[in-house]
């Protein structure tokens, strides 16, 4: 166990191979099963998922930090939890604990499609089974899982205000991240300073004053897609 957590040997990661092609199609499975199921979730089954979720957020999040301290490798500069998945994670589990229709709404718009993304090109230097592999994974299945669970069974109703109003939160954190944190600590946190070291959908976004541009766009257009898919499965769900 201990050569297991702490240790930086192991098998480079390998994107579409087949632990990777594993989790994504775990990814799925327990979407398409939260989606089809909810309507049954008891007040039981809720709060055990509730609890069982808010519980994995944290220890994920602690434990990475201690695998990184462990193998001497933490730093202000890639380790402090202020990329969106970390955040999405933070507030999801004020959400969780709170059952604020706030903190739900901010969670469904930052938590549900940026852990997909990382899920699909993650930044990660092992492959199965490092635990910097399994960490990551379960971390980031349950920040989308958590930002639906919540919206499905929560008396939440998104409209086009509060969705602009969770992007202008978006955009104030990316500012403060953009402006400040990034430039003291010469890192990279939101992507903000230069695109991920692995492929992803960001490198189509340009450089420059450009990729700001972009990034913005796309995030609207995402933030704006998520609401409309959300008054389609709300129309559905009356009909």
């Amino acid at each position: 166990m201990k050569d297991w957590f702490g240790t930086l040997d192991g098998e480079p990661f390998t994107a579409f191979g087949p632990s990777h092609i594993t989790m994504i199609f775990i990814y799925f499975i327990v979407m398409l099963t939260l989606i089809f199921t909810y309507k049954k979730i008891n007040k039981n089954w809720y709060h055990a998922l509730r609890w069982v979720s808010f519980s994995i957020l944290i220890l994920a999040e602690l434990c990475y930090q201690a695998w990184a301290a462990t193998n001497g490798i933490w730093s202000t500069r890639e380790q402090l939890p202020l990329h969106l998945c970390s955040i999405a994670s933070i507030v999801g589990a004020i959400a969780l604990a709170t059952q604020h229709k706030k903190l739900i709404t901010i969670t469904f718009f930052i938590g549900f499609i940026p852990p997909f993304l990382a899920l699909i090109t993650p930044e990660l230097p092992y492959d199965f089974p490092n635990f910097r592999f399994f960490i990551f994974f379960l971390h980031h299945i349950t920040i989308s899982f958590v930002g639906l669970f919540l919206v499905l069974t929560n008396a939440v109703q998104l409209t086009l205000k509060s969705t602009l109003e969770a992007y202008g939160y978006l955009l104030i954190y990316a500012s403060i991240i953009g402006f400040f944190v990034n430039p003291i600590l010469d890192s990279n946190y939101l992507y903000l300073a230069n695109t991920p070291s692995t492929s992803s959908p960001l490198d189509l976004l340009g450089s420059g004053v450009s990729y700001y541009v972009q990034l913005c766009l796309l995030g609207l257009v995402v933030f704006i897609g998520l609401y409309y898919l959300y008054r389609f499965c709300q129309k559905k769900k009356l009909s």
